[in-house]
């Protein structure tokens, strides 16, 4: 065997797993965690560390989101063996083994509770740890909503906005306030939103195996529909919370510049045409977060004045 080959088989287990878990897909949750700890940052202490506890934030965001991730694909390899949109994924098609992923899973699982505890250990702050298996529970435990609720979309949604309220704690426990829940709430409602869209392409598949999400259950004229209604309710709340945060113009632009991309997501995709589902889901969910991060963030860092 050559080198070159040794080469390519770890490559191509690590190329299999970031795929198995949607590494790329972290760009939705993960700026939305940095506005929350910016902001959580403006009120911290004179000499409170802000490194490394953002260094273990973003530990405990991967991990978490990995351990939630595989739980998924073990608990559904058999309803995506038999979706041709899914068929091809790593479990079904025995690229990666049911054993490798629960060896992945609890390493993942080790690696963001000691994390948890390392808050405890370096700076006294014992909340991380005590939430920590009850957050993993509550993603894990996302993967079999869709087996009895159609209000699986807002499970997920509100699994992964726990995530800016969570990290406000990591950072700062005692400042907890509006913000991390104003955030949160923004999250829990565009994820929900843009996973009503997403399920639009299983609706036959969702009937046929007995599954609930809302478009198979009410048709994706509805289902969309109530997309369209989360999202403007997340925008609106955005600019609740630049009011209550105390933003600046660059903020409020960001926000706009959201809006508008939310506007064209939701008129790519049509009750008859889900040919622009993956547009939406991917590219434009993506630009999102990172284009209100980068205001939001920024304006903390430049001290803009509010505009409210």
């Amino acid at each position: 065997m050559t080198s070159r080959s040794l080469l390519r088989g770890p490559v191509r287990v690590v190329v299999e797993w970031a795929e198995m878990i949607k590494v790329a897909h972290s760009v939705f949750a993960l700026p939305f965690v940095m506005v929350a700890v910016f902001l959580a940052r403006r009120q911290l202490p004179e000499g409170r560390a802000f490194f490394w506890p953002l260094v273990l934030i973003v530990v405990c965001m991967i991990s978490a989101r990995s351990v939630a991730m595989t739980f998924n694909r073990i608990a559904d390899a058999a309803f995506d063996a038999r979706n041709p949109r899914t068929a091809g994924r790593a479990l079904p098609t025995a690229r990666l083994s049911q054993t490798d992923a629960w060896f992945f899973l609890i390493g993942c699982a080790v690696v963001f509770l000691s994390a948890c505890g390392v808050f405890h250990l370096l700076f006294g702050n014992p909340w991380p740890l005590v939430l920590g298996l009850p957050a993993l529970a509550y993603l894990c435990a996302y993967s079999y909503a869709k087996r009895f609720t159609s209000l699986s979309h807002l499970w997920l949604g509100t699994a992964i906005g726990m995530s800016p309220p969570a990290a406000w704690i990591a950072l700062d426990p005692a400042t907890l306030g509006w913000e991390a829940i104003i955030l949160g709430a923004v999250v829990a409602l565009w994820i929900s939103g843009f996973d009503i869209i997403y399920a639009c392409q299983d609706i036959s598949i969702d009937r046929q195996e007995g599954l609930f999400s809302i478009p198979a259950q009410y048709g994706p004229r509805p289902a969309l529909v109530l997309t369209r209604f989360m999202h403007g309710a997340a925008v609106c709340l955005l600019f609740l919370l630049g009011a209550v945060a105390g933003l600046g113009w660059l903020y409020y632009s960001g926000v706009v510049v959201v809006a508008v991309l939310l506007l064209l997501e939701n008129l790519a995709v049509k009750p008859d045409d889900f040919s622009k589902v993956n547009l939406a889901f991917f590219t434009v969910n993506g630009i999102v977060s990172l284009v209100l991060a980068g205001a939001a963030i920024f304006d903390i860092l430049l001290g803009l004045p509010a505009l409210f």
